[in-house]
């Protein structure tokens, strides 16, 4: 899922050889939009600055970046829905919309072993996606049921029919949903058809034919959703009217 979840800058993003990943990089600029809004898209990230290693968990709500000196560099990896607690060995519902330290989820010698080994990198991007590899290698297999869910509700199907597909219950469902995404499949689902609604709008399709592409009632619908969830008007957050 190659959604933009950082502020932009000098942003630049590229496909991580582990399944559904990016690794971004970015360079704050000091402009207005380097404390964009970051908005949900159900997604983590495991994220590098000058001596930090820190995780910014699944979020239900847009997070505001501090603003930050000009020249500054960050380096990510942002894993698919579902993915990343089984690389953290930490439970997805203990992050949501959290940012925390590498140290307080590893023991502080690896955390720290690890930031060294990022910072003394010519090239941190890759040194990150290798930490990430070396431990996606040594997890368990990923659990197909996540995959299912996240290609259920990302095509717009209801929460009872992706149940039923599985061969599951909607509480069991729910259970699974929690360490993996960080939330239930029903707020999961609202997380990812706000992505597909603004994809659609970026694309240039009118706010009223999103709306009912996307799998909202209304176009009002729409707007209200997005302002609850990123905080911003619909109009606002895509730079105009549609």
């Amino acid at each position: 899922m190659a959604t933009e979840s950082v502020a932009p800058g000098d942003y630049r993003e590229r496909p991580s050889r582990l399944t559904g990943a990016v690794v971004w990089t970015r360079v704050a600029t000091g402009a207005p939009g380097d404390t964009r809004p970051v908005l949900p898209d159900g997604c983590m990230d495991l994220l590098w600055t000058e001596g930090r290693l820190f995780v910014a968990g699944p979020d239900t709500r847009a997070y505001v970046p501090e603003a930050v000196a000009p020249g500054r560099r960050y380096v990510g990896i942002r894993f698919y829905p579902g993915t990343a607690p089984a690389f953290l060995g930490v439970p997805a519902h203990e992050l949501r919309d959290r940012r925390a330290e590498l140290a307080d989820l590893w023991t502080a010698a690896e955390a720290r072993r690890l930031t060294e080994r990022v910072d003394d990198a010519g090239d941190p991007m890759a040194v990150l996606e290798a930490v990430a590899a070396e431990r996606a290698a040594d997890a368990e297999p990923p659990d197909p049921l996540l995959a299912h869910i996240v290609a259920s509700l990302g095509a717009g199907r209801s929460v009872a029919r992706t149940a039923a597909d599985a061969g599951v219950n909607a509480r069991l469902l729910h259970r699974r949903s929690l360490p993996a995404f960080g939330y239930g499949p029903k707020t999961l689902a609202r997380v990812l058809r706000l992505q597909r609604a603004l994809a659609l709008a970026r694309d240039g399709m009118s706010y009223a034919d999103t709306a009912a592409t996307a799998g909202f009632a209304d176009q009002a619908h729409l707007a209200r959703d997005v302002k609850e969830l990123t905080g911003t008007p619909l109009g606002t957050l895509l730079g105009g009217g549609a």
